[in-house]
């Protein structure tokens, strides 16, 4: 006999308790991961931290970190928790927290997602986060690697997804998403 998992609808997701560990809904399933390895945050924090100093001193949005649901459908129900992920005001008319309180998890749509990778990750689920991300309109993505410190920069349109750079320690990356936002690769990995 096999026990049948209930799978999870918008309704339901929205009377859930809030889940302080990474977790993802992927066709309706629950899916909980153990919390990022210490390198993986110290990662994701540095360029949390670039980017959020560069967009509130411009006022251009808000960057947001993990865990946060982006939702991909509502039925299947699907969600996505990038490391970062930023929400341009010009766009969203969303410039801070009075704003933001005010949305629906459903209007939260980002123009720039940053996954941090891990070694379990594979190419396909990355993949598929990405495909995820381009059906909502994300309209760049940063894979960050702490093993290889590198970053690869991908656009995304409703038609493809292309690398744009594949930065080391000693490039600069700039961002179409962020004019202006130039950064030091180096300065995400000290």
């Amino acid at each position: 006999m096999s026990l049948q998992t209930k799978l999870l609808t918008y309704e339901d997701y929205l009377l859930m308790p809030q889940i302080h560990q990474p977790s993802e809904i992927i066709q309706g399933e629950l899916r909980m991961t153990p919390a990022p390895s210490p390198d993986h945050q110290w990662v994701a924090m540095n360029i949390y931290t670039l980017l959020r100093q560069f967009v509130a001193k411009r006022g251009l949005g808000v960057v947001l970190a993990a865990p946060c649901d982006v939702i991909i459908s509502r039925s299947p129900l699907q969600t996505r928790q990038p490391d970062v992920l930023f929400l341009n005001a010009e766009r969203t008319g969303i410039t801070g927290r009075s704003e933001l309180r005010k949305k629906k998890p459903t209007e939260i749509i980002p123009d720039l997602v940053v996954e941090v990778l891990s070694p379990k990750d594979s190419r396909q689920e990355i993949d598929e986060k990405l495909r995820d991300y381009q059906k909502i309109g994300v309209r760049e993505a940063w894979l960050v690697s702490p093993e290889a410190e590198t970053i690869e920069v991908l656009r995304i349109s409703s038609g493809e997804i292309t690398t744009a750079g594949l930065y080391g320690l000693n490039d600069k990356l700039s961002s179409n998403v962020l004019g202006g936002f130039d950064l030091q690769v180096t300065e995400v990995f000290k």
